[in-house]
């Protein structure tokens, strides 16, 4: 089975913490990983389903979330996702769709991970 290195931008959650304050920082990162966590679910429900357009539309909204906490992997590959359903390339979403459910399982658990380390 295959596995997917994911990239988190330690600086980028260290400006999130600075900027708003360990628990506020917290907050955010805890409704992040559950928005996502109920996104990436429903993106498979739809991937499923086959229906491209809405998998599009919550595929494309965790790119800004990832973004926002420092998951550059799973941002990067939701992004190849919505460009693989823009150029109706059926074949290479497939494809791309197995990476994402790989990087968000491997990015839920990287952040979950940081939890125990100060940051």
């Amino acid at each position: 089975m295959p596995n997917e290195h994911v990239r988190l931008d330690a600086e980028r959650l260290e400006l999130l913490y600075s900027q708003l304050g360990e628990d506020s920082a917290d907050d955010v990162l805890c409704r992040a990983m559950e928005e996502m966590a109920i996104r990436i679910k429903q993106s498979e429900k739809l991937y499923q389903a086959g229906s491209v357009r809405e998998l599009r539309k919550t595929v494309h909204s965790l790119i800004a979330i990832a973004d926002q906490i420092g998951l550059q992997t799973l941002a990067r590959v939701s992004g190849d996702v919505v460009i693989c359903i823009d150029r109706e390339d059926w074949i290479s979403l497939g494809a791309t769709f197995s990476r994402l459910t790989r990087s968000s399982d491997q990015s839920l658990t990287a952040i979950w991970d940081l939890q125990d380390v100060t940051i």
